[in-house]
This record gives C-alpha cells, sequence and structure tokens, in this order.
C-alpha cells in the first residue's frame, strides 16, 4: 500500500524540482547539529510557515527513524491512529514506514490502534515529510494521527513511546506538528502563543495542555505536542528552546486576522 500525498500541490509545490528548491531555501546550511529527543514544528503552506520548520529542520539531527505526530483535522477514524500498513509518497519520491518501531509502538501503546482512514487525507503529517526526507532521505517513519484523548491518555502514550524509544537500538526523534492560535489579531496571537510555548521550553506537558485549555488557545496540535513533551522528559530533556515564532500576517502584512506558526526544539 502506498499512501500518496494529501497536499502536494497546494501547501507545498507537486512538482520534485520546485519542492526541492524551496526547501533548499528554507533549511540552511548549519554546521553543528543538534541532537534532539522532539520537535514542535509547523504544518501551514510553506509559503506562511515553511522558514519557520526550515530553520527548525536545519539546526538538529534527522535521524533514520522518525516518530511524526499530527492532529486530525477531519475527525475521520480512530481517535489514536497509527499506520503502519505502507510506505507514503511526495514529490521527492518514497520514505518507507519503519514497520518494526512501529509494530514496537502499537503493542506498548495502549490507545493507539492501526488505521489508515486518519491518515490518507491529513495534512498535519504530509507537509513535515518532505523536511524529513530533505535533511535525510534514509529516514524511515512512524506516523500517528491523534483526534482526541484525555490528558492522562496522553502523557501515558508519550511515556509509553519512551519506553519504546530506550529499548531501540538506533536514535528516534519524535516530531509533533502543530499551528498556533488561530484567526486573531498579531499580538493577541503572539501573547496566547507565548502562554503555551513557555510550557514547552519548561519541558511541561501537563501545563500546556491546561495552558491551552484555559486560554481558550487554538494551538491544533496540542495534543501531539503534549504527547511529544511526555515522552522527551522521559527520555531525560533538559532543555527546550524555540527556535523561531512568525504569524501569517508576517507574509500577508496584514496583522488583523492571523495564525500563529513556532518551532520549537527539546533536548
Amino acid at each position: 500500500m502506498i499512501r500518496h500525498p494529501a497536499v502536494a500541490g497546494q501547501f507545498y509545490p507537486g512538482n520534485q524540482q520546485e519542492l526541492r528548491a524551496s526547501l533548499d531555501e528554507y533549511c540552511q546550511s548549519v554546521l553543528q547539529k543538534k541532537h534532539a529527543l522532539g520537535i514542535i514544528s509547523p504544518h501551514a503552506g510553506y509559503i506562511y510557515s515553511g522558514a519557520i520548520a526550515g530553520k527548525l529542520f536545519s539546526q538538529i539531527e534527522v535521524p533514520d527513524r522518525v516518530i511524526l505526530i499530527g492532529p486530525n483535522h477531519r475527525g475521520v477514524g480512530h481517535s489514536a491512529a497509527l499506520y503502519d500498513m505502507g510506505d507514503w509518497e511526495t514529490p521527492l519520491g518514497t520514505i518507507g514506514v519503519d514497520r518494526d518501531l512501529a509494530g514496537e509502538v502499537n503493542t506498548n501503546c495502549r490507545y493507539l490502534a492501526s488505521d489508515d482512514q486518519a491518515h490518507r487525507y491529513e495534512h498535519s503529517l504530509d507537509v513535515q515529510v518532505p523536511f524529513i526526507q530533505h535533511e535525510n532521505p534514509s529516514a524511515q517513519l512512524v506516523p500517528i494521527c491523534i483526534g482526541h484523548l484525555p490528558l492522562d491518555a496522553l502523557v501515558e502514550t508519550g511515556e509509553a513511546l519512551a519506553d519504546v524509544i530506550s529499548a531501540a537500538e538506533q536514535q528516534v526523534l519524535i516530531v509533533a506538528s502543530s499551528d498556533m492560535t488561530h484567526f486573531e489579531p498579531g499580538d493577541v496571537a503572539r501573547n496566547k502563543d507565548t502562554l503555551a510555548l513557555d510550557c514547552a521550553e519548561a519541558l511541561d506537558p501537563e501545563g500546556l495542555y491546561k495552558v491551552v485549555r484555559d486560554n481558550r488557545i487554538s494551538m491544533c496540535g496540542v495534543l501531539p505536542s503534549v504527547i511529544m513533551l511526555a515522552a522527551a522528559r522521559k527520555l531525560g530533556a533538559t532543555h527546550g528552546e524555540v527556535v523561531a515564532y512568525g504569524n501569517s500576517g508576517d507574509v500577508t502584512g496584514d496583522q488583523s486576522d492571523v495564525v500563529g506558526y513556532a518551532s520549537v526544539i527539546v533536548s
């Protein structure tokens, strides 16, 4: 089974040459790459968030094994859907699904279930894959699409992922896909997003969940981010860093109604 790209030609170029040129522009050469346990990366159209994601991916080592977690925008399929049944395709070529690692994840994370329906048209994971391919053409994926889980289940899932990663023989990176505040004035979005990003930098998954809930922050990937932070914390993370922040108004020139974007490294 091949999972075909959902938003190639819409969120990012559908032509291989054009896509490579865009990624080369966004991902500047960095001599000293950082070892990351997890990251938060935006998933809007590349014209809006590509530079913010590129600055992030440029700075980190992308290993051969990547667990990719994104929100389920469409509400289709299982509430915690693991894709373990075939490879993914982008304009850059095919990227394999790490079936061995996916099998361990499926066995050890009781809230997850094998399901391709949630992934078929979901853009939040789709837009991350070309960045992963650009930085490491040998990488393989374990894609997970999260619809809704309560906080205790999110933390348990993150900690179970940490156990799987600890037992793995190779480095594993967790990529949490998220945009930040949606459709508010730029200054309001920045103030709200700072509250959430402070929790990410503090490696506080419970705090992130509660701050987003209590302040009605429309951070669409908060649940994947909570899972990533819980996993990284158990894996011994000591540092969180916001690499870049911006919003759609930086591109359009209109700050009256924006979507915020951030990139975060957890190490």
